[in-house]
């Protein structure tokens, strides 16, 4: 393919830059050859120009297409280099928050400096058993791998960690191991993982500290070999360690600390029991304070410790060793704080006293002396003599430094050691993995010995994974038959010839250590001299002597020389290890220095590490040499060793990534990591793949991908030729591609044309198909807009049409219209014309007639004026004359008034007059009223007065004109009397004036009654005003205080929902626990029994002995647990097995079950004490119930003590005829005729006439009952439902909990419905409730206003508290009226005495007919009356005692029926043997004897010798018939010849025959045998669904019969007469139904496994990976790591078998006739499987979460959905659980663009966590290049909406989930007798009864 084929425009680039290390750009011209110049585009919209090398001329690096971009393997993207793959992670690391990724068989992890929900035991459960790559990149995935590689080639494996310092090396590994801790378990001791897991915390403090780059950086490199037995169960492990940074413990630089367990010390050194250890703050010692920073954020170190403390208990090391341990530490501590001082040039000294040295020789018990002496003076030997010097400050101090040193190497050694003591096996180990936690690759400003150490062992590890690269690809190339070319890859053998070959660097380093004046400067020069000019790897720098170069495979390093010897020679004062070697104080340090006599150089304590074979050394002899060994010698010999172990194993490699300098979470520096990327060997790893052929294709996937390409007429049947002849046609060079066996090798590129090819024919029929669908569009539009503009056309003319005749029929209504116009407006204005003239007419006439009028009034009033003046003064005249007559009475009256009226005024202005008045409002109104009464009839009197004084004067002046006249006419005549008339005139004018005076005075009373009045009338309204206010107030009030109740009722019904749904929530936890509890107590039953099988192949077998039992279900648990109980003397021998071999798991397994016990019995026991408490609980209701009963059940209370005398009386004389039967059963005395004979028979046939009264009496009852209870049904249907409230006031009206309770027990009990079966102590509640109403009310009105003002208003006005009065004494007249009912009641109870004393005389016919009657007659009469009643709450009592009075004789009644059925039963029993007894002796009956006794009460049993459905069975044939009928039982014959459940059946009827011959021995065998035996069934076929299935239905029928058959009421409801009588008589099983209940749930759960085991390989497969709608999905390229193919071929699983599989299941459980509720729990529990395990894959799939990937999701849900319709299985829940998967599918396939689809997605996903909706965001991978990613910033979007969710973090579903199962009693209608024993049971040892 020529590069101007894919350099063409609008091709993508890569293109180095200085920043971003590479930069993506786009060609604007096609590239043509021998072009220098590229133009490029950058993402920005930048124009530049690239110039090529002009030697080389090079083309840039073509970027992938999108498609590939993220995917879960480097090796798959078509173009293989390096700006693709760091790009590739850069996306899936920033854009997916993914940071795992895999690189062929290199898994790359990046450290994404956050905690990740990806850790979880979900995820490794998920991850479990799972291929490769099959599922996204993972530690699990790489440690599954091994796990599986181990267990499959029966090969060792080891897991290759490395990286940076901060890449997350130690958090991989120990993922790695957690992994394998909880896949594989234990297989002798139950904590071997978790001492496993429990030596990271102690290798962390001892081995990690902060650096600049890591807070928890390893200075060690360790390899732990995890053993695994041949079951593959870990057993034990081992540690090797290397290169411990040692010069650490003395000096850290800035921002770093030393080891963690130093600062842990510190942090708790306020403990008492370190006090001792006198240490204080990490900063009062040189060896912790050097850094500067001794605390890490986030970290306790205190927390730490006690966390390293716990490790180092559970690994065995006790608290006496932890405490030598921390004094060690302590004393390093001081140690470094010991200062040393100058004596002279050449010696120095410790001052005396020194207080750290002091502690030091106290923790070390060690003399001050010696230790200060030999620190500053050391001892050197010659051949003939020795002697001591001194030395100085610099050396003593460097010779503390050492000690310190190698104190803490030596201590770093020993645990190690005892770590790997803790952790060893007590077995053989079969196999081992090992995970190796590594330094990698480093380079640093100034880089020493242990850099040169640690690159050495990069080299070699680097060498080792190309050979391996090299070697799968060569395995890889041979397995398809491709020809094999040699690939050129990098080798680094000349630089580890380098390092260790003869004459090499380590060489010349341990020869310039043994010279005596040997340097770093003259071990620098034998450098250059030897290897400057012969080898290429090796440089000089220009600038330095003392320095080197070395071209490693990662980067070149420079090497400083200095400190290069004295760090290989590691060398201590030997004198200062014999100072140690002499304490006393304890023994761990001479364990420390123990092999010091061998050696004089602490060389396993330099590295860190022991020197270890594979397997343990037993004790390997030293030799002379060990002692000459240095540090660079001990490191090449265990890195040889590792190297060979490694190289016997398969190896995984796991590279860590750091992905920034700055610790912050997802941050990407592309510098960085492509560093890192060069130095691990990823893109060496790239670069072998691109040299080959690194795209890999079966045939299938080919064709299935690139079928597009091909005609078909190029389609073949043989798909493999199909694909050769189209690759020879698309791609023309043969040396691109190869053929294999079974896949299709493409060279590097090759896919991304093909790919281009692809999306190109796509393109093309993308235009072609929008081509003809554009142009079917525009022809549909003009041939739309064609039509239209007919149309327009036509409706436009006719519209004008229209609009011409409509104008034309305007115009002539116009002329109309105006013709009618004009003649009304003429005709208007000559009528207001005509108006107007008649108008002034009208007014002048009128103006003239006025004025003539007013002169004829003038005239008059003229008149009248002159008579008026004529009068007045002959008035005026009259008056003068009256004055002098009445104005003494005048000035009289006058004063007498002003006392009255200053009277009135002191007393209407008196304080007591307002007292009065405000006395009261009615008081103020009366007096009022009584005032103006009175008023009135002052004004009636005055006016009377008035009336009578005008009267008078009328007389009198009508009498003195008269005398006037006559005095005028006598003037002449009376001239001498003129005195006296002058006298009588000024009289007459006095009164005159004193009659003025007085009517003034009435005139200014009357103004002030009429004031008065008007005051009063007022007042009047106002009060009126106010009492309607108050009037109001109070219907508010009442009208409040209704809604408070009805809220209150409401708020109560609600509380009540409420709690009834947390109750069934709590019941449904509490069985879920239980059942757990239950699985886990089966686990440890079968471990143990394995645990005592493997004790007994050795052990003599214990005797048998049957244990005692009782009914007791703790026992019964502990007595079926195995049918042969152990004797406590093969307990004990079993105990010194035990000892010998694993005593100390068999002690803790015990341990582990007694615990498990005693939970389950303290949970037992608190479920009775809960029973208990309900019992008593209902006793008490009881009781309250019968004592609130009262008087009206007195007749039923007698005629129920009469029953139980005559029942007692019965039963009195059954047992006389048991102990006549049974005294003269060998004597020949109960022949026919003999006493005891006679006295049988008499007392049968008395027997069976009280038999007869006894059903009489029941029948009468009976219909007493039936009447009543129609009766009141009939008037509750009316009226009872039609007043809701009305109970609420009822029971408010009840004064005591009596009444309360009484009411409350006969509602439960009318309403049978089983929600309102609760526990009674919810009476006792509902007291308290309603027994304080006015909290409720202070509730409803928190402010307390409503309250207040109430309380106030009742205060002030007295009328309310009158109304108040008023209902009191209609309460008490109605608690009068209810005695007054009462004692009526009484009356007709006696009366219905008498009546029924008088029916019990008549005959039983007329008996019953009279009961009816009366009772009818009664009922009849009582209701019209309640009807007639005024009383609606009377009424409502009436019917509340009528209904629990029915249904108190009910229960009486069915108490008596079974008492009598009892009676009847044993009746029947007698009488059939006395039968037996007289066919037997007929013979010997006299005649006489025949005639005179009655045969016919003999006779009448006989027809009930009819089978009683039950089974006999003899002792000894227990054991053959739990053999025959469950050990050796096949379930697929019984379940298609025999009836279903007959087992069950079987073993009941046998069961029956037990209780009937009251046997409780042979019941509680057979029972304890029988679930023993299902047990040992189970435990032996419980992987055969089948098996499993068939005993679970049998269980639970057998559990159904034990219920249906117990006697119990409300088991008893649905049987027949026949069934009834079949019940247990003796014995109550109710415990032994609890442990078969506990059976079936350990059956269910084992079914529920089973079903899974089945299911599991299939979900996957078919729901997800086959390709349901062929054609929808495509298929991306994949790497080496190949998941499952999604094409179906042989084997693979499709929908089509799980359905098949549903099928079978549900079609088994049918043919054992298994309960269809049953059914139901199981068929949601496999739907919820399905679900669950589908979902988790597709979270942890990226190449499942695409489009076409959630259509066929959701096609395949769909058939799953109507496989529930066929099976009428859609209300079993099963659909619900699909939810979750549901909408993960609708997620898929939903537009997620804008932030209306987010709502969209928030509001549909409410089945999925945030969590889970994110991740499927995430993983979202388009197919194909037309689809486009999930934004970043749409995903921050939809995190933000669900941020407020309060839901559970975790990303997976809980696969092991199992709801809880229920039972529901299911009776069965077919009847005992008529079943019938198959002869291929091989049952005939069984005896029909």
């Amino acid at each position: 393919m020529a590069a101007s084929e894919l350099y063409t425009k609008f091709a993508r680039v890569w293109i180095p830059d200085a920043e971003e290390v590479w930069k993506s750009a786009e060609l604007v011209k096609d590239y043509k050859q021998g072009d220098g110049v590229l133009q490029l585009q950058l993402e920005d919209g930048e124009e530049i120009e690239h110039k090529l090398d002009p030697k080389t001329k090079n083309l840039p690096h073509l970027r992938n297409p999108d498609i590939l971009v993220g995917e879960n393997d480097l090796t798959a993207l078509s173009y293989l280099h390096e700006p693709a793959v760091l790009h590739n992670l850069k996306v899936r690391f920033i854009d997916s928050k993914l940071i795992y990724t895999y690189c062929g068989i290199v898994l790359v992890a990046i450290n994404p400096y956050e905690n990740l929900p990806i850790y979880g035991s979900d995820i490794i459960n998920a991850y479990s058993g799972q291929n490769m790559g099959d599922m996204d990149p993972h530690i699990f995935a790489v440690a599954e791998e091994a796990y599986k590689q181990m267990a499959r080639d029966e090969r060792n494996q080891s897991i290759i960690v490395s990286g940076e310092s901060g890449a997350g090396k130690t958090v991989s590994a120990k993922y790695a191991m957690r992994y394998f801790a909880t896949v594989s378990g234990s297989a002798s001791e139950a904590n071997v993982e978790e001492k496993v897991l429990a030596s990271n915390p102690i290798m962390e403090s001892i081995g990690n500290a902060k650096t600049t780059r890591n807070d928890n950086s390893s200075r060690f490199g360790k390899y732990i070999e995890i053993g695994f037995d041949r079951r593959y169960h870990i057993i034990g492990a081992n540690m090797r360690t290397y290169l411990l940074e040692k010069s650490r413990v003395v000096f850290q630089a800035d921002e770093e600390r030393n080891y963690h367990i130093f600062y842990q010390l510190c942090a708790s050194s306020h403990l008492p029991e370190l006090k001792a250890l006198k240490l204080g703050s990490a900063n009062d010692f040189l060896y912790t304070k050097q850094g500067g920073n001794p605390v890490i954020d986030g970290v306790n170190d205190a927390k730490e410790m006690s966390n390293t403390r716990q490790a180092f208990t559970l690994l065995g090391i006790n608290e006496s060793y932890q405490m030598g341990l921390f004094h060690i530490l302590a004393a390093i501590l001081h140690l470094g704080n010991v200062e040393v001082k100058d004596r002279d040039a050449d010696s120095s000294t410790i001052p005396p006293n020194n207080g750290h040295l002091t502690t030091f020789c106290e923790l070390m018990g060690v003399t001050y002396q010696d230790m200060s002496h030999w620190l500053c003076h050391k001892k050197l030997k010659t051949a003939t003599e020795t002697y001591i010097k001194t030395i100085p400050k610099i050396q003593a101090t460097n010779a503390r430094d050492a000690l310190a040193k190698h104190i803490y190497a030596k201590l770093f050694n020993w645990i190690v050691d005892h770590v790997n003591k803790a952790l060893h096996a007590n077995v053989k180990q079969h196999s081992f993995i090992g995970v190796l936690d590594i330094y990698g690759f480093e380079t640093f400003e100034i880089n020493s010995f242990e850099q040169f150490c640690i690159n050495y062992a990069n080299e070699k590890l680097q060498q080792q994974f190309n050979m391996h690269v090299f070697k799968l690809e060569q395995e890889e190339y041979m397995k398809e038959q491709i020809p094999w070319t040699l690939i050129d890859f990098y080798d680094n053998q000349p630089c580890i010839n380098l390092i260790e070959a003869k004459m090499g660097i380590l060489d010349l380093l341990d020869e310039e250590c043994k010279m005596p004046k040997g340097s770093d400067d003259s071990w620098a020069q034998k450098l250059y001299n030897t290897h400057l000019k012969t080898c290429a790897l090796f440089q000089k720098p220009r600038m330095s002597n003392r320095a080197f170069i070395i071209q490693h495979f990662a980067d070149k390093v420079e090497y400083q020389c200095d400190g290069f010897l004295e760090k290989n020679k590691d060398t201590v004062n030997e004198e200062q290890i014999h100072v140690l070697k002499a304490s006393k104080k304890f023994d761990l340090l001479v364990e420390l220095f123990q092999d010091e006599e061998k050696a004089t150089t602490p060389t396993g304590a330099t590295t860190g590490k022991r020197v270890l074979s594979v397997k343990p050394d037993k004790g390997r002899p030293s030799s002379s040499k060990e002692h000459k060994k240095t540090v660079g010698l001990q490191f090449r010999n265990s890195l040889h060793l590792l190297m060979e172990t490694l190289n016997a194993t398969t190896p995984h490699y796991v590279r860590c990534i750091k992905p920034n300098d700055f610790k912050h979470a997802f941050t990407f520096d592309p510098k960085r990591a492509v560093q890192q990327l060069r130095a691990c060997g990823v893109l060496e790893t790239i670069r072998i793949s691109a040299a080959g052929f690194p795209s890999r294709w079966t045939y299938q996937e080919f064709f299935s991908r690139y079928r597009v390409l091909m005609k078909q007429k190029d389609v073949l049947a043989d798909k493999k030729l199909t694909c050769k002849n189209v690759l020879e046609q698309l791609v023309q060079d043969p040396d691109k591609y190869q053929f294999g066996k079974t896949k299709i090798f493409f060279r590097a590129g090759q896919v991304a044309y093909l790919e281009k090819l692809r999306a190109d024919k796509l393109r093309a029929a993308c235009i072609r198909i929008q081509k003809t669908i554009r142009c079917w569009l525009a022809r549909k539009k003009y041939l739309r807009m064609k039509k239209a503009a007919i149309n327009i056309q036509r409706h436009v003319r006719g519209y004008q049409a229209r609009r011409l005749v409509k104008f034309m029929r305007r115009t002539r209504a116009a002329i109309i219209i105006q013709k009618y116009q004009r003649m009304y407006t003429e005709r208007t204005r000559f009528k207001r014309k005509k108006a107007a003239a008649l108008a002034m007419q009208c007014i002048l006439r009128a103006y003239m007639a006025r004025q003539h009028y007013k002169g004829l009034v003038r005239e008059h009033k003229a008149v009248l004026i002159q008579k008026m003046v004529r009068g007045w003064l002959a008035r005026q005249w009259y008056k003068r004359s009256l004055e002098a007559i009445v104005y003494l009475q005048c000035c009289f009256r006058r004063m007498k008034a002003r006392r009255e009226l200053k009277k009135l005024k002191i007393e209407a202005r008196s304080v007591e007059h307002y007292k009065k008045l405000n006395i009261g409002m009615e008081n103020k109104i009366m007096q009022l009223q009584r005032r103006i009464d009175e008023q009135s009839k002052d004004n009636r009197a005055m006016n009377e007065r008035l009336n009578g004084l005008e009267s008078s004067h009328a007389v009198e002046s009508e009498r003195l004109r008269k005398e006037v006249t006559r005095l005028r006419t006598a003037e002449e005549e009376a001239k001498t009397n003129a005195n006296k008339v002058t006298s009588l005139l000024e009289e007459l004018a006095r009164l005159r004036k004193e009659l003025q005076t007085t009517q003034s005075e009435k005139k200014v009373i009357e103004d002030w009654a009429e004031k008065y009045r008007d005051e009063m009338e007022k007042m009047v309204a106002e009060l009126k005003d106010q009492n309607g206010m108050l009037k109001t107030e109070k219907d508010d009030l009442n009208r409040l205080i209704q809604e408070q109740s009805l809220q209150m009722t409401e708020k109560m019904r609600r509380a009540l929902q409420e709690e009834t749904q947390q109750l069934e929530s709590d019941l449904n936890e509490e069985r879920s626990r239980y059942q757990n509890l239950l699985t886990e107590h089966l686990r440890l039953e079968e471990r143990y029994d394995d645990l005592k099988e493997s004790i007994s192949v050795n052990a003599p077998k214990p005797g048998h002995r049957r244990t005692d039992s009782t009914h007791s279900s703790n026992e019964s648990e502990s007595t079926y647990i195995s049918e042969f109980a152990e004797s406590e003397e093969g307990s004990r021998a079993g105990e010194d097995m035990t000892r010998g071999g694993d005593m100390s798991t068999f002690l803790k397994m015990q341990k582990r079950v007694t615990e498990l016990e005693q939970e389950k019995h303290s949970l037992q026991n608190e479920l009775d004490r809960r029973e208990e408490q309900f019992q008593r609980a209902r006793a008490r209701d009881d009781e309250e119930h019968k004592k609130a009963r009262g008087a009206e059940l007195e007749y039923e209370s007698l005629k129920r003590q009469e029953l139980d005398s005559e029942n007692k009386k019965l039963k009195h004389d059954l047992n006389e005829m048991r102990q006549l039967l049974g005294g003269n059963a060998g004597a020949n005395t109960s022949v026919p005729g003999s006493p005891a004979y006679k006295v049988l028979l008499d007392q049968l046939n008395s027997s069976n006439e009280e038999l007869e009264v006894r059903k009489e009496e029941v029948l009468i009852l009976r219909s007493q009952l039936v009447s009543q209870k129609e009766a009141m049904q009939h008037k509750d249907e009316k009226e009872t439902m039609t007043e809701p409230m009305a109970h609420t006031e009822d029971i408010r009206k009840m004064k005591d909990a009596g009444e309360i309770t009484q009411a409350y027990i006969g509602l439960k009990d009318t309403n049978r419905s089983p929600r309102f079966v609760r526990k009674p102590l919810e009476v006792n509640e509902l007291v308290n409730r309603l027994r304080s109403p006015a909290p409720d009310y202070h509730k409803l009105n928190e402010d307390g206003e409503l309250w207040l003002v109430y309380e106030g208003l009742k205060e002030t006005n007295r009328l309310l508290e009158s109304q108040l009065q008023t209902q009191r004494r209609s309460h008490d007249n109605e608690v009068e009226v209810l005695r007054g009912e009462l004692q009526s009641m009484k009356e007709e109870n006696n009366r219905q005495q008498q009546l029924l004393a008088q029916n019990l005389q008549l005959p039983p016919e007329a008996r019953i007919e009279a009961s009816l009657q009366h009772e009818i007659t009664r009922l009849t009469n009582e209701n019209l009356e309640m009807q007639n009643t005024d009383d609606p709450d009377k009424y409502r009592q009436y019917r509340i005692n009528v209904l629990k009075r029915m249904i108190d004789l009910m229960e009486q009644l069915e108490k008596q029926d079974k008492t009598v059925r009892k009676l009847k039963k044993q009746l029947k029993v007698f009488a059939k043997k006395i039968g037996e007894l007289e066919g037997g002796q007929v013979e010997s009956v006299s005649p006489g004897q025949t005639v005179d006794e009655p045969i016919r009460p003999v006779n009448i049993p006989r027809r009930e010798k009819d089978f009683q459905g039950m089974l006999e069975y003899k002792k000894e044939d227990e054991l053959k018939l739990v053999k025959n009928l469950i050990l050796e039982l096949k379930p697929r014959g019984v379940a298609v010849n025999l009836i279903p459940g007959l087992p069950a059946y079987i073993l009941f009827m046998c069961l029956r025959h037990a209780d009937y011959v009251n046997d409780d021995q042979k019941v509680r065998s057979l029972l304890t045998c029988t679930i023993n035996s299902i047990k040992k069934i189970l435990k032996k076929r419980g992987d055969d669904f089948e098996t499993v299935s068939f005993w679970l239905s049998n269980t639970c029928r057998f559990l159904h019969c034990l219920k249906q058959y117990s006697g119990d009421e409300q088991f008893m409801k649905h049987n027949s007469n026949k069934q009834n009588d079949h019940c247990l008589s003796n014995f109550d099983l109710a415990e032994y139904r609890q442990v078969l209940s506990d059976l079936a749930i350990q059956i269910y759960q084992q079914l529920i496994k089973c079903m899974e085991n089945i299911l599991q390989p299939m979900i996957v497969s078919g729901m997800l990976e086959h390709e349901t709608i062929q054609g929808v999905s495509g298929i991306k390229p994949t790497g080496l790591r190949k998941r499952t193919s999604s094409i179906a071929d042989e084997g693979t699983y499709t929908l089509e078998s799980i359905l098949r599989q549903l099928n079978s299941f549900h079609s088994i459980m049918c043919q054992h006739g298994t309960d269809p509720e049953l059914i139901k729990q199981v068929v949601k529990q496999q739907f919820y499987i399905i679900g669950a395990v589908t979902l988790n894959n597709l979270l942890l799939r990226k190449d499942m979460c695409s489009w076409s990937k959630g259509m066929q999701i959701r096609y395949n849900v769909s058939q799953l959905e109507e496989w529930l319709r066929e099976k009428n299985l859609m209300n079993c829940g099963a659909k619900e659980t699909l939810e979750p998967l549901i909408q993960a599918a609708q997620l898929l396939q939903v537009k997620k663009k804008t932030d209306e689809d987010a709502e969209a997605i928030c509001s549909m996903c409410n089945a999925l966590t945030t969590a889970q909706i994110v991740k499927v965001l995430n993983l979202y991978t388009p197919l194909n290049e037309f689809e486009e990613r999930v934004s970043v910033t749409f995903i921050r979007t939809i995190q933000t909406r669900l941020r407020d969710r309060m839901e559970s973090p975790q990303l997976l579903m809980d696969t092991k989930m199992i709801y809880p199962v229920t039972f529901p009693f299911n009776p069965s209608s077919l009847a005992l007798e008529t079943i019938q024993i198959p002869t291929s049971l091989n049952l005939n040892f069984l005896t029909r009864v």
